[in-house]
């Protein structure tokens, strides 16, 4: 019993010797006041269900924003203490806890406005003389209590600096004329993280903020700044700023759900602290993936967020604080303070000189402090925001627009919008022995510079993760947006003869006629010239069996020629057969010139050319079965004028024949020649050249008048039967025409059927094909009997037409 009597003596002296007066410190009397509303505690009554007026309870310690009131009472004991600042002036300050919430500032900020040397506020016409209490006030820290307390404040003119509120809104003079602060506004700091989201090429974020004044409107801001940059939000979420509401891990998990699904692994989280602090604990506690969080300077070096359980499995966080200079002697200041507060008669002096402030109607600040170690607050001496309390020391609101100082060697200005802009620094979270260290990425400054090789992210190889609804569209493709996001898009492939240049072109452009280009191209390619080549495979069987053709005839001729008297000659036609020899010979030399690129010349005459040659060899045959119908049809006829020029006169028949052709023909050359055309469709890399008949119907005309001559031969020859033991000269006619149609017939589907490109291919098959019937079965078969049987070649075997019935008929005269 005496163990824990003694045990409980020593636990109670050692905790009195640990209870400070910190709770006194905020109270100074001076020839001029200052008020400071600073979040020392945070609130802990549940305002949700609030019905009365009553007393609202803060007890849990925010030891950040007691490192700022100090810092205030740092700054102005140092203006008391300077002889060259305020001399014969001493300032005096009345702080006040705010305990972050609107309603709690209202009761000191009415404090503030009440006349001096009294409790109350005047309600009066004409406020020019009227004095307030104070002369100025610092704070408060957020945006939301700002623009509660500036209005107030501006309707007296009193002077308010803030050292942490930077909502844009604030920067409306009409709304609010004598607000002031120490920190650049949201829109400078969102400049800055929209340059980090476009160097990482982060464009498909989620963005959270919390639900008030700072988040609302930096939600807002962040949702204009990413469009204009390609970025895409692919969540937009607030959360609740009260954090004492009892279902709060309930309303926070949809949000963390809806981060997960949208596979985005940036989030911007824009908040205050502690409904940071919430939303993490949720998210650690429903396993959501590492993420890459972009703070704001409101909570990336918040101990709140901090000192959390495992926070640092969250993934990486990338912050934006505002450039400061370092206070040096402050941290040995509240380590003296500190040991200060520890001494009976310092205190007592305290609070001495707190009671000549004047009314005392809100009671005791921050009791809570008093139990307050040093070991409690050293990790939050280095914070930044520090030094922007530090930095708002007031003055006369008529001076405070263009006022130039200087702190601790760091010169400042109130810009337009009465704001001081020393830019941010870019800083990440660093875990070392499970303290957490905060690393310097870069700096902003109107212009974005970091060192990404400083930045250390949570994946295996610590480089920077990807956070695009898709990744970057691969040359020669294009965007196509899908949905209702911006950079949400489906790369497509530019089809053969487009071509995209550039990834962030909407469409693809069209090759020029003369260019092509393949599937997924970044340029046009000149197109190479298409025709049938010399030494195309076809073209050289072609021009092989054109040339075995040529030989053919050629032999033929020379075998007719060596017996152009003899029996087998004179009953084919005789000289007339050389003629038409002679003309097959030309058909496979103008079939040869399908070969090659096609020229205008060749164009115009190669058809020409053709027809009357074919013309030539038809005519004579035709003269031949005019002769042998007439033999055998009309044995009995009276001889006339009509027997004398078929059987006498053979060479006036092809003659006519071939005028009338050659009339067809110069029609077809001089009125629409064909012409050379280029194809630039036909063929995906090559440009088709080609001669391009402009006139079917002449085309016709002079191909079907040498089908009339063949059909006529046809006619006079099918039918007619010749005596035993004698050689058939009809039937080779015959069968000479049956060979002709035959290449026609091949020619017609199979030029319609092939592709456009192979068409001179099958042109020259026909005409090899018409040359070689020919010569197959009218002019070899006697080439044979002249060459192996040399006995059949007399009268006896062939019967001359143009001989034999006129001297019977003649005799029976």
């Amino acid at each position: 019993m005496a163990i824990v009597l003694l045990f409980g003596i020593g636990l109670g002296w050692t905790l009195a010797q640990e209870e400070r007066c910190i709770s006194s410190q905020f109270r100074k009397h001076g020839d001029y006041l200052l008020g400071g509303l600073f979040p020392l505690r945070v609130l802990t009554t549940d305002t949700t269900y609030r019905t009365l007026p009553d007393v609202y309870v803060c007890e849990r310690i925010y030891t950040s924003g007691l490192i700022w009131a100090l810092g205030m009472k740092f700054a102005v004991e140092e203006i008391n203490n300077s002889t060259a600042l305020l001399p014969g002036i001493e300032l005096g300050y009345d702080i006040y806890d705010d305990c972050m919430e609107p309603i709690v500032a209202l009761q000191p900020s009415l404090l503030f406005l009440t006349q001096k040397g009294t409790s109350s506020v005047g309600v009066l016409c004409n406020y020019t003389d009227y004095r307030t209490r104070m002369l100025a006030v610092i704070g408060p820290h957020s945006s939301e209590l700002c623009t509660v307390t500036a209005r107030l404040f501006s309707f007296f003119l009193i002077p308010q600096v803030s050292y942490g509120a930077t909502a844009e809104k604030l920067n409306n003079e009409e709304l609010y004329p004598s607000f002031f602060r120490t920190v650049p506004s949201d829109k400078i700091q969102l400049e800055a993280m929209i340059e980090l989201l476009v160097s990482f090429k982060w464009n498909w974020i989620a963005i959270i903020g919390s639900d008030d004044e700072y988040g609302r409107e930096g939600l807002s801001l962040l949702s204009t700044m990413a469009v204009t940059k390609g970025i895409c939000i692919a969540y937009e979420g607030l959360i609740p700023s009260d954090v004492s509401i009892p279902d709060l891990e309930t309303r926070l998990e949809p949000t963390v759900l809806s981060i997960n699904k949208t596979n985005v692994n940036v989030v911007v989280l824009f908040s205050n602290d502690r409904p940071v602090r919430a939303l993490l604990k949720v998210c650690l506690r429903l396993g959501l993936s590492q993420k890459v969080w972009l703070a704001t300077e409101a909570w990336v070096m918040s101990e709140v967020v901090s000192s959390l359980r495992r926070v640092e499995s969250i993934g990486t966080v990338i912050g934006f604080i505002i450039k400061a200079g370092n206070i040096s002697r402050f941290s040995s200041y509240i380590r003296r303070l500190f040991e200060l507060t520890q001494q009976k008669s310092f205190c007592e002096a305290s609070q001495k000189e707190g009671n000549q402030v004047g009314s005392d109607v809100l009671g005791l600040q921050c009791p809570q402090c008093d139990q307050l170690s040093l070991d409690n607050v050293t990790t939050v001496l280095e914070h930044r925001q520090t030094f922007a309390v530090y930095a708002g020391w007031p003055t006369l609101l008529e001076k405070m627009e263009n006022l130039n100082f200087s702190i601790r060697n760091h010169s400042f200005h109130f810009d337009q919008y009465r704001s001081i802009n020393k830019g941010y620094e870019v800083i990440g979270w660093s875990w070392q022995d499970g303290r957490i260290q905060y690393i310097t990425l870069g700096k902003f400054n109107g212009k974005l510079s970091i060192n990404k090789s400083k930045f250390r992210f949570h994946t295996e190889d610590q480089k920077e993760p990807t956070s695009q609804c898709l990744t970057e569209c691969q040359p020669g493709q294009i965007r196509r947006i899908k949905g209702f996001h911006l950079c949400c898009y489906d790369c497509i492939d530019c089809e053969a003869g487009t071509f995209c240049s550039s990834s962030e072109d909407t469409g693809c452009t069209a090759c020029p006629e003369h260019q092509w280009s393949p599937k997924r191209s970044t340029q046009c390619y000149d197109r190479s010239e298409k025709y049938l080549f010399w030494f195309e495979p076809l073209a050289l069987i072609l021009l092989g069996l054109l040339l075995l053709a040529l030989a053919l005839t050629c032999l033929a001729g020379a075998l007719f020629l060596k017996n152009l008297h003899t029996p087998v000659v004179q009953a084919a036609g005789g000289g007339l057969c050389l003629l038409a020899l002679c003309c097959l010979a030309v058909i496979c030399v103008i079939t040869s010139l399908y070969v090659g690129k096609p020229s205008p010349t060749i164009c115009k005459l190669h058809d020409p050319f053709f027809a009357l040659c074919l013309n030539v060899c038809f005519s004579t045959i035709l003269a031949k079965a005019f002769q042998i119908v007439l033999v055998h049809e009309f044995p009995n006829s009276r001889r006339n004028f009509l027997h004398v020029l078929i059987q006498k006169q053979p060479w006036s028949i092809v003659a006519s024949c071939l005028l009338v052709e050659s009339l067809f023909c110069f029609w077809y050359v001089y009125d629409i020649p064909p012409l050379v055309v280029k194809h630039y469709a036909l063929l995906p890399t090559q440009v088709l050249i080609q001669c391009n008949i402009r006139s079917l119907p002449l085309f016709a005309l002079i191909h079907g008048y040498n089908t009339s001559l063949a059909f006529t031969s046809f006619l006079c020859t099918f039918m007619v039967e010749v005596p035993a033991k004698k050689y058939n000269v009809a039937r080779g006619i015959t069968f000479a025409m049956i060979a002709y149609f035959g290449a026609l017939i091949f020619f017609l589907p199979t030029f319609t059927a092939v592709k456009q490109e192979d068409q001179p291919a099958v042109v020259m098959a026909a005409m090899l094909l018409c040359t070689l019937g020919l010569l197959a079965c009218f002019y070899l078969p006697k080439c044979y009997i002249l060459w192996f049987k040399p006995e059949w070649n007399t009268t006896d075997y062939f019967q001359d037409y143009t001989q034999q019935k006129v001297e019977e008929k003649d005799s029976q005269d």
